[in-house]
């Protein structure tokens, strides 16, 4: 029978008296300076494993293929989606590169996007995410507030971003994150409050270090209503931040703008001829501070875009060309029922010169169709009918006044 004495690591030959501690197996030993070399040796090749299986899940196509991709949900925005693109492309190319200590290290793009209510900026982070196979989350910015108020905290972001990718923080630390209604956290005065500005400034404020990229302690399930739980560190230098604003007004602060740098005798007509429809397409990070950005979040957001206003003839497309048209989708919801689904031509155009009418908007339309078909949708999955043909006259029968004037208020 072998001595205590005369024990030793099976791996290294340390004998016990060597050792702080000796763990005895079946018919071997291992001492604690091989347990904690193996760990370390454990630890990298799982850490690297993680890296490799996200680069593998990773889609990166070049800024084309990416607008390419984009062209098939999305009708127009032809100078967003290619800004998108180059963004997205270039952020992604960050996170593949190899490390390097001599290497130059490439900044994040964050992007900020103008627009109307209604112009697809939610669907263009939307269809991006669905394309990289990246977790997303959007997050609505005017529930937050600063820490210690009634609301949620900047934290609840990542919160939101950890559930889109199943509590893996590798995986979120890819992510997108699509922060809604930015505008509405714009600072209310031209000078700097003293005081304590809930949801305005102090909001703007605490998002910068989530924009810039720091390690963050994040509640799993939102810290109000579970203090207890344990936080988790989520690092957001690799965070793919998109921000969303409808900016209400601040075509006011362009077209001021413009209108000073068109004074003078040397102002030509026609090179200085301002397209007033569109006015967004004019913006800089200059009006954005005008109209209550902090300048430190507008450098943290450096590439700025807009959403052109949809007009009939984009609605009248947006209906029935992209791949997931809103035409389409009730084809297939009828065509579930054995019913084959058919819409005049002359039924699309007064569905769109309503929604033009009433400033629905792309979300209009999908209103004015649920408003034309719900009774169809109601009756025919208990009928023998096969067949279910959409005229301008059936449409106009049951787009009622009332029913026209409940869409318009509701929008």
């Amino acid at each position: 029978m072998t001595k205590e004495k005369d024990l030793e690591c099976s791996f290294c030959g340390r004998k016990k008296v060597e050792t702080d501690l000796l763990i005895a197996g079946i018919e071997a030993h291992i001492c604690d300076k091989c347990i904690e070399q193996a760990h370390g040796i454990v630890r990298e090749e799982i850490s690297e494993s993680k890296t490799n299986t996200l680069s593998s899940e990773l889609i990166l196509k070049k800024p084309k293929e990416i607008k390419a991709f984009l062209d098939q949900y999305i009708i127009g925005q032809d100078q967003t989606k290619k800004s998108m693109s180059v963004a997205v492309y270039n952020h992604y190319k960050r996170l593949l590169q190899t490390k390097d200590e001599n290497d130059v290290e490439i900044e994040k793009s964050n992007i900020i996007l103008v627009g109307e209510t209604g112009t697809g900026k939610t669907l263009v982070a939307k269809t991006i995410a669905k394309m990289l196979n990246v977790p997303f989350a959007i997050v609505d910015a005017t529930v937050l507030t600063q820490a210690g108020y009634v609301g949620e905290d900047v934290e609840s972001i990542l919160s939101r971003l950890l559930q889109a990718s199943d509590y893996d923080v590798a995986k979120a630390e890819r992510g997108i994150v699509f922060i809604d209604e930015i505008d509405k956290i714009a600072r209310k005065g031209d000078n700097p409050s003293i005081t304590r500005d809930v949801s305005g400034e102090g909001v703007q404020q605490a998002l910068l270090k989530l924009l810039e990229g720091a390690q963050v302690n994040v509640a799993p399930k939102g810290g109000r209503k579970h203090p207890d739980q344990k936080f988790i560190e989520v690092d957001t230098k690799n965070i793919l931040f998109i921000a969303g604003g409808a900016f209400s007004g601040i075509q006011r602060t362009i077209s001021k703008r413009l209108n000073m740098q068109a004074v003078g005798f040397s102002a030509s007509i026609e090179e200085d001829k301002i397209d007033e429809d569109n006015l967004l397409q004019y913006i800089i990070p200059a009006d954005l501070k005008e109209f209550g950005l902090i300048p430190e979040i507008i450098g943290r957001l450096p590439v700025l875009s807009y959403m052109n206003p949809l007009d009939a003839i984009t609605l009248r497309s947006i209906l029935t060309e992209p791949k997931n048209s809103i035409i389409k989708q009730y084809t297939k919801l009828f065509g579930m029922d054995d019913v084959e689904f058919i819409i005049d031509n002359e039924a699309l155009d007064y569905i769109v010169e309503k929604a033009v009418e009433y400033k629905l908007g792309a979300r209009g339309l999908r209103s004015l169709c649920e408003a034309i078909l719900t009774d169809a949708m109601f009756e025919l999955p208990s009928t023998e009918e096969r067949e279910f043909k959409v005229t301008k006259e059936y449409a106009a029968a049951k787009l009622t006044n009332s029913t026209l004037k409940k869409l318009r208020a509701a929008s």
